[in-house]
């Protein structure tokens, strides 16, 4: 396996740090290297959260991810997506929960929020897969669980085995909550 650079983001609240726990876990399972970086925003008031996941089978030097180096973005709403696409490189992939969150300045009017955001991100992204990830992150019985349904929708990209990510979802998330983040990984993996 090559290395792989995978930017998590997301709004505040929104499981953006369980995922790239889950995630780091995953690959040092597999026997990988792995470097994490969060930075935050304004992430209790609903700003901008993002996670660099670096994952390789030799030494990860730094935890940040450059602009135009990442395989895989992971967007829990579809701005964030934009703001960050910038980061994606040429063939990477984007995962999207087709979500819209207002951020403060729109809603108090001061911006608007872009039009037809799926529509620019299929037209500079080759691979684009937009999920309605709340939809079926409530369906499971949780909207909390989004983070978990993008988490399975972009398992088929990375080369972990399914069984690893089911193991580190058991042995991560509070017992009381792990069926339903089975049931939410599993409907994002077949979605």
């Amino acid at each position: 396996m090559k290395d792989i650079n995978i930017l998590i983001v997301g709004v505040g609240g929104q499981g953006t740090l369980l995922a790239s726990v889950l995630l780091g876990k995953i690959a040092l399972e597999e026997g990988y290297d792995v470097k994490l970086a969060e930075v935050h925003g304004m992430a209790q008031r609903g700003g901008s959260v993002v996670t660099h996941v670096r994952i390789s089978e030799g030494e990860v030097r730094s935890p940040l991810i450059e602009e135009g180096g990442a395989d895989v973005i992971v967007a829990f709403e579809e701005l964030e997506a934009y703001r960050w696409i910038s980061y994606l490189k040429k063939g990477g992939a984007i995962f999207v929960n087709s979500q819209q969150i207002k951020p403060m300045p729109v809603i108090m009017g001061q911006a608007e929020y872009p039009a037809d955001i799926l529509g620019f991100l299929r037209e500079n992204a080759e691979k684009v897969t937009a999920l309605d990830a709340l939809g079926i992150a409530t369906e499971c019985g949780s909207a909390k669980a989004v983070n978990t349904v993008l988490l399975g929708a972009m398992a088929k990209e990375l080369p972990f085995p399914k069984e690893t990510w089911v193991r580190q979802i058991e042995s991560t998330v509070k017992p009381k909550f792990v069926e339903l983040n089975k049931e939410a990984f599993e409907k994002g993996y077949n979605a």
